[in-house]
Formats: C-alpha cells, sequence, structure tokens
C-alpha cells in the first residue's frame, strides 16, 4: 500500500490538505470545466455542481482514503471504494478520465497550498492519488465484464410502457427494451442512470433505483420530482422525465449497478429487514417484489417513514407485497397520519419497541439525517454495523461512523 515515507508526509499534511480541500475541489472543478466543456455534457450533474454536493462529495473521499491508508496500512481499502466504483461505472468513467482529473486536481492543490507542496509533499499525495485511481479502475474494470460491456458504453434505449402517478410529486415508468433484446441482469437494489438532453441541448443524467422484481425484461423506475431548497436548483432530470415523457417515448438508460442489494440464494433463510424514508422506499420496493416473485420464506420487516399515506410512493404496493410473504411485518410512520393508514405510527421513525432480529441483514435509503439518526438506533438494538447496508442518492458517498 503507501510506502513508509509516503505515509509519513501525508499524515504530516493530512491536516492542511483536508482543511483547505473545499478551496481545492472549487478550483479544481472550475478549472477542469473551463477547459474541458464536455464533461458536463452527460457526465457530471449540474445540479449537484451548482449546490456543492459534488465538490463536498470528492473532498470526503479524498480525505477518507488517505486517512483509511494511515489508519489501516494493512487493509486493502476496496471495500470502502465500492460504492464509488459503481457510481462511476453508472455514468460511465473510463481510464483515460482519471488522468484528467489528476492533472487538474493536482493543479489545485499547488494553487491552493503554494509553497507548502514541496517535491516531497506532491510525490506522497500523488501515490496516494493513484492509489485511490488504481483501485477504481480495477473495480470498475470489473463491474463493466460483469454487466457485458465496454467500459463507458453503458447506454441502451428503452421504450416507456406504461407511466403512472403514484403520488403528486411522484410518477412510475415501466420500461422494456426498445431493440427487443433481452434486458441486461440487474439484482434488487440496484439503480440505473437516466439520461435525457434537456433544452439547452446539454445531456444530464440521474440514477434512479429499480422499483420492481428485475428479474423480468419490464424494469420500473420511480421518479419524485425535485424542488431546490435553501437555493439550491430544482432537479433538472426528475423535472423533464414529469413534464415530457409519456407511454410510447424512449429513454436512455445505463446498466444497472448498485452495490447495495439483496444476495439472495435459494436456500437463504437469513432475515431482511427493510428501513427507508420517502422515496427511498423504491428499492425496498423492488426488493420485496423480488422476495414474492421466487416465494422467499425470509422473515421480513419493512420499517419506512414519510411525511403522509398521500405522499408516500408505492405505499398499496408494498403492503400487498409484504402480504405475500409469509410472516412478513411492516411499520409505517407518518409526520402527518391520514385514515389511509389507520395502524401507522405518528412522527419520525422510533425503533424503540420494534423488535429486530441481530442477525438480519438491513437495507438503509433515505435522506441522509435519516439514515444517520436510524443507523444509530440499529446499532442501539444490537445490529452489527457490517450487516447495515445503506445507499446515497446522489454524489454524498460518505456516512460517518460506517467504518465502525
Amino acid at each position: 500500500m503507501l510506502s513508509a515515507e509516503s505515509a509519513a508526509v501525508v499524515r504530516a499534511t493530512l491536516p492542511a490538505v483536508a482543511g483547505a480541500l473545499d478551496e481545492i475541489t472549487t478550483r479544481f472543478y472550475g478549472a477542469m470545466f473551463h477547459d474541458r466543456p464536455e464533461l458536463l455534457d452527460g457526465m457530471f450533474n449540474r445540479g449537484n455542481q451548482a449546490s456543492g454536493a459534488q465538490r463536498r462529495a470528492l473532498a470526503g473521499s479524498i480525505a477518507g482514503f488517505a486517512t483509511m491508508l494511515l489508519d489501516h496500512p494493512d487493509v486493502r481499502p476496496d471495500t470502502l471504494l465500492d460504492r464509488i466504483a459503481h457510481k462511476h461505472a453508472a455514468v460511465g468513467v473510463t481510464d483515460d478520465q482519471y488522468t484528467i482529473v489528476h492533472k487538474y486536481l493536482f493543479g489545485a492543490i499547488a494553487e491552493v497550498l503554494g509553497d507548502a507542496v514541496t517535491p516531497e509533499v506532491a510525490a506522497a499525495w500523488d501515490e496516494v492519488y493513484w492509489l485511490m485511481a488504481g483501485a477504481l479502475i480495477g473495480q470498475e474494470a470489473r463491474l463493466y465484464q460483469e454487466a457485458g460491456v465496454q467500459p463507458g458504453r453503458i447506454w441502451r434505449q428503452w421504450t416507456v410502457v406504461e407511466r403512472r402517478t403514484e403520488t403528486p410529486d411522484a410518477v412510475s415508468f415501466l420500461l422494456r427494451p426498445a431493440d427487443g433484446e433481452a434486458a441486461p441482469r440487474a439484482r434488487a437494489g440496484q439503480y440505473v442512470s437516466v439520461r435525457v438532453r434537456m433544452p439547452d441541448g446539454v445531456h444530464q443524467l440521474r440514477q434512479y433505483s429499480l422499483s420492481s422484481d428485475p428479474g423480468t425484461d419490464l424494469r420500473r423506475i420511480t421518479v419524485r420530482r425535485v424542488e431546490g431548497e435553501g437555493g439550491a436548483p430544482d432537479g433538472e432530470v426528475s423535472h423533464l422525465l414529469h413534464a415530457e415523457v409519456r407511454e410510447g417515448d424512449e429513454l436512455t438508460l445505463s446498466a444497472p449497478f448498485g452495490d447495495v442489494f439483496l444476495d439472495d440464494p435459494a436456500d437463504a433463510t437469513t432475515p431482511v429487514v427493510l428501513v427507508s424514508a420517502g422515496i427511498g422506499g423504491t428499492p425496498m420496493t423492488g426488493i420485496l417484489a423480488h422476495l414474492a416473485a421466487i416465494g422467499s420464506t425470509r422473515p421480513v420487516t419493512v420499517l419506512h417513514a414519510d411525511r403522509s399515506p398521500a405522499e408516500h410512493a408505492l405505499r398499496a404496493e408494498t403492503r400487498e407485497l409484504a402480504g405475500r410473504l409469509p410472516g412478513a411485518r411492516v411499520e409505517f410512520w407518518y409526520e402527518r397520519p391520514g385514515t389511509e393508514e389507520p395502524a401507522a405510527l405518528t412522527g419520525l421513525m422510533d425503533l424503540t419497541g420494534i423488535e429486530l432480529p441481530t442477525d438480519a441483514t438491513v437495507f438503509l435509503c433515505g435522506p441522509l439525517p435519516f439514515m444517520r439518526a436510524v443507523r444509530t438506533q440499529l446499532l442501539g438494538a444490537g445490529i452489527p454495523a457490517r450487516h447495515i447496508r445503506y445507499e446515497v442518492f446522489g454524489p454524498d458517498l460518505w456516512l460517518p461512523g460506517e467504518s465502525d
């Protein structure tokens, strides 16, 4: 892993580099997009750039990887990078782009830190970068091979065979491959990227979980219309899909990716706990649909929190699917309860009194504050951290404490 000489330099300079990462990544993206504007066309999401989310994610990944190298020098940190590799594969990242990133990232480091970047410091952080890049390149090559696609050539046309309104701000699209060929293999819990052309001609993409059983040639995504909050822009892709896409239209989808999925061999008996909030319930519905389709007898517990029953996408389907599984339990929490779910609990999700098997595999998806709070409750209930698998939408790839 990291050489002893470089480890000593990185340890000494990590506080300074980490403290300047926000400015470094701001300059990095600014310079790179100035010189390579084509990267904003179908690769980087403009909304994440405008909100600063992508910048923060990059900073967090660099600091997190460097810290991992220092704290666990004998551990190969591939697991730490799995989520990033899947995200990269889902947008078609290729090996040559790591060289582009290196050029502009290290140019930004030199600009921000100035004379502090001695040849020894530059060489040490160069080693960190290429260790991280090399691990990601290897993982991404494997993902492309498993998906049966050439690196970066992940896109395929799909026909919308049905559009269904789920809630006032959520719509489902049922899709079939436009070429009539079989759908690519997917696992329950994974996602696809949707690539659309915006009115200004620039392509933008967004990831959406598969919300139906992935074991057929029909696939479904359920899209919540994203409204900008706190000065952030509205979601370009979600607004276009809601406003313009109808039955018979075609969408460009990537091959399915995602490191959080249900591993379900025929003899599986491990309990499954599905915990979600808001639109984070969509991959859980896909997992439930798969379990029902294969006639699983695994113990299943479904826990979901939402603002109200009317805003809970796929609510009735979730109950129907759970009803097809022997012994499945369902608990819903609503901030504004309604008559549609008289047995629902009121307020935010509180696991006090909820019996959870400590040997369960837990799938967790929802807004980051929700996941942090619920993960703490799960750990307090005796669920080992290694049994909690979580999915994060967007570029916020790091959940503090995940390595605990």
